[in-house]
Parts: structure tokens; sequence; C-alpha cells
């Protein structure tokens, strides 16, 4: 596989492509130039700036199951994929900032604090989301896989919002420590993060690559045949929630110079798992402590400082080496009852084996 730089080159020269292709859409419908520019300016502010895992994991999929270099037709195809779920990540950031009252994002401002724009930006995630279903549309609706493209999308979209819902209500700006729980913060992980960054890409794959809704069987022979979409999806969505949970640890554990950015999760009274695994363990006194700083800002302040002094006394470093040890033994141990063929086409264990070789053991 070619270097990671060359690769995300590659990969962004079709982000152009199919930003010209959205513009022109409008062209042909003898839009307004300024409302195309603004159409062009949110594009290129919101999609692409991203590290592009989720997308350009589509591509590297593609690849594994085809068990060969893709054609430029191929290439393009799996990209614009990836650009897709580029773009329902943008949709998401776009307006989750919104919500969140949040000043910036991939260091800038976030699209809706740009001079002029405020709400507009409702409007504009709501496009990004739309450009989805017009690149489908473009690209694979004389393929056998638009339908289940499309209905994978939405979904996924749906499933999204339900995390985001399920968020929103459990960590309000008024902070209640309460409301926290180990199996809350599964839950919003599943429905907000794992099934759009990990299922959806690798599905997206499948379907390109004409996989059937066929059972097939496991290696293990007294467990059951299973759909292959259905394996993919009780692999990769636990592999997600290691993701996130990994992600919430970087955050409090991590240094600026480490991870790219400054944690923020413990100001911002997110229900990481650091906090929630905390909660578990504390003594009177440790949650006297926690529910008195814990959501206070600014950053780097005294109440920020207490609770990861908190943290320290319960171990939660100690504990996050456990449960990764633990996770990943778990993934492991599915990955290897994935059936093995040589046929291309089919499902193979090494798709697995590269999302999880990505994030274990990562620093940022």
């Amino acid at each position: 596989m070619a270097d990671k730089a060359a690769r995300r080159a590659r990969f962004e020269k079709v982000y152009a492509r199919i930003a010209d292709e959205l513009v022109d859409e409008l062209r042909k419908n003898n839009i307004p130039e300024d409302v195309m520019s603004w159409y062009r300016r949110s594009l290129d502010y919101n999609v692409p700036g991203g590290k592009l895992n989720r997308g350009m994991s589509v591509v590297d999929t593609v690849e594994i199951l085809k068990r060969r270099s893709l054609t430029e037709e191929e290439y393009v195809k799996a990209a614009v994929l990836g650009w897709c779920i580029e773009l329902l990540q943008a949709y998401f950031l776009v307006s989750d900032d919104i919500m969140d009252a949040s000043i910036t994002r991939r260091g800038q401002p976030c699209w809706y604090r740009n001079p002029g724009v405020g709400m507009i930006a409702i409007n504009d995630s709501f496009m990004i989301s739309s450009a989805i279903y017009r690149l489908l549309k473009s690209y694979f609706k004389t393929d056998p896989c638009y339908v289940d493209l499309i209905e994978v999308f939405l979904e996924t979209t749906w499933q999204t919002e339900i995390g985001q819902l399920i968020d929103l209500i459990t960590a309000p700006e008024e902070v209640d420590l309460s409301k926290f729980t180990l199996q809350k913060h599964s839950l919003i992980v599943i429905w907000k993060t794992a099934f759009y960054s990990f299922y959806l890409p690798v599905a997206c794959a499948m379907y390109m690559c004409g996989i059937p809704h066929t059972p097939i069987p496991s290696r293990d022979p007294s467990k059951p045949s299973q759909d292959p979409y259905d394996l993919a999806k009780s692999i990769l969505i636990p592999l997600g929630e290691y993701f996130q949970v990994q992600d919430d640890y970087l955050d409090f554990a991590g240094t600026p110079e480490q991870i790219g950015k400054i944690g923020t999760d413990i100001i911002d009274n997110k229900c990481s798992w650091c906090v929630n695994t905390a909660l578990l363990y504390a003594s009177a006194e440790q949650r006297k402590t926690l529910d008195e700083h814990y959501g206070k800002k600014p950053s780097g302040g005294p109440s920020e400082l207490e609770v990861k002094r908190v943290f320290d006394e319960i171990g939660v470093r100690k504990m996050y080496t456990q449960y990764e040890e633990n996770a990943v033994m778990k993934l492991r141990e599915m990955i290897a009852n994935v059936p093995e063929t040589e046929e291309p086409n089919t499902l193979r264990g090494e798709v697995f084996e590269s999302f999880l070789g990505k994030i274990y053991k990562r620093s940022k």
C-alpha cells in the first residue's frame, strides 16, 4: 500500500472533483453565483480538513476485499463512498458545534462562528448532508448496490442522531453526575460514534464489492452461520467502542503535543469513560470533589486539576491499561472466528485486523 501522504493526496484529488461536480449541479440550475460561492466555501471549510480516516478506510477495505489493486474507476467510486462518509461527518460536526456552542473545530473557528455565517450554518449542514445522496445517485444509480448504499447511509444517520440525543440529555449544561454511568457511556458511544465511524465504511466497501446477505459459516463449528454484514457489525461496534474509550482516555492523559489538542472533556462536562470509571470506584469524599469540580472552566484551572487528581488517586490510568488489554483480546478472538478464503469479494479477517492495527496503543 502506498505511503500515507501519497494515499491522502490521491484521496483529496477525488474531493476536488466531487466538489466541482456538486457546484456544477447548481450552475446547471441557474443558481446565482453568490450562492454557488457560499456552497463551495462551506464544503471546503467543513469537509476535507480532518484526518480522513473514515473515508480512506473505504478504499483500503475495498482493496482488501478484492485482493488486488483497484482500477482507476474502482478507486474513484470507492473514494466517492469515502467522501460521502466525510460529508456525513461534516454534517454532524457543523450542527453539533452549534448545539454545543463550541468555539473551534480542527484548529479554526467553528463554521457558524465565521463572520456572516451564524445560523445559516444550520441550512449549510442540511446541504452537506444532501450532497451524499446527489453523489450516490451520480456514481451508483446503475449499480446493483445503489439502494443498499442509500439505505445504509439513512440508517446510520438515524442511529447517530439517536446517539446525539442520548448524549445531549445525559450531559446538559447543568452538571449532574448522577446521570452518568458506564452503561450510558456505552450507549452513547455505540449510537453516536461506532455505527458511522466503523461499521459504515466497511458496509459501503462490502456493498460495492457485491457481497450478498448470504450466511457464512463460522470457523468455530459450535457457532451458527451468520450474515456477513451482521458479522462485520458484531466486531466493528465493539471496535468502535474501544476506539472511543481510548479517545476519552487520551483526552485526560495525553499531552497537547501528543494528541494535537488540549483535552476538554472534563471542563465540558462530557460523559466520558474516565469520569464514569472514577464514579464507580470513588469514595464519598472523592465523589464530593467530582460533584463540585467536574464541568467547570477554565481549561487548566483549579477545578480541572482537582478532577485529574481524583482520577489519579482512583487509578484511572491503570484501569484503562487493563480495559485496553481485555478489549483487544476479545476483539482478536472474534476476528479469529471470521472464515478465511482465497476468493475475492468475500469478507475476510484482514479487514478487521487493519482497523485494529491502526488504533491499538495509539497515542493521538
